[in-house]
């Protein structure tokens, strides 16, 4: 499949550039602040957007789902959640919380944005707004639970 023709993740998405420790993609200003505990391992924080999908993932707080760290992303199988065609897009950028409907799955890509145009099928929902190396000295597979982040 050519992935060119498709809308790439930073399509629209306002960047930010100053922190290379920090997600891409700058988060919504008025999205629904989550914490995402990783088991008793790790405890981040992100922002859901107002996207269809993000929307139906917050009528579901708290959420606990399986995730396994991968090489660049923690992702698990989740149930089906609800998209517009026009929020598709292939792949991420760093930080990002993504919904990939081919499977189901959430995942949370923390590294190799410049290598992520492959991988299609993607919905942006949120964005994590901790320092990403956090995630990235996770290994193996934790029972994730997503929140409503205390006001």
């Amino acid at each position: 499949m050519n992935n060119q023709s498709k809308n790439p993740a930073a399509k629209n998405a306002q960047i930010q550039t100053e922190n290379p420790d920090l997600a891409t993609r700058r988060p919504p200003a008025d999205g629904t602040k989550i914490r995402i505990r990783f088991g008793d391992n790790l405890s981040v924080n992100g922002i859901l957007n107002h996207c269809k999908t993000a929307q139906a993932l917050v009528q579901q707080l708290p959420y606990t789902i399986e995730m396994a760290r991968y090489t660049h992303d923690l992702c698990g199988i989740t149930k089906p959640l609800p998209y517009q065609k026009e929020e598709i897009h292939c792949g991420w950028l760093n930080g990002d919380i993504n919904y990939s409907f081919g499977i189901p799955y959430l995942m949370i890509p923390f590294k190799d944005e410049d290598q992520s145009a492959y991988f299609d099928y993607q919905v942006n929902i949120g964005v994590i707004t901790s320092p990403l190396e956090e995630l990235e000295g996770l290994n193996g597979t934790y029972d994730v639970t997503i929140e409503r982040a205390e006001p």
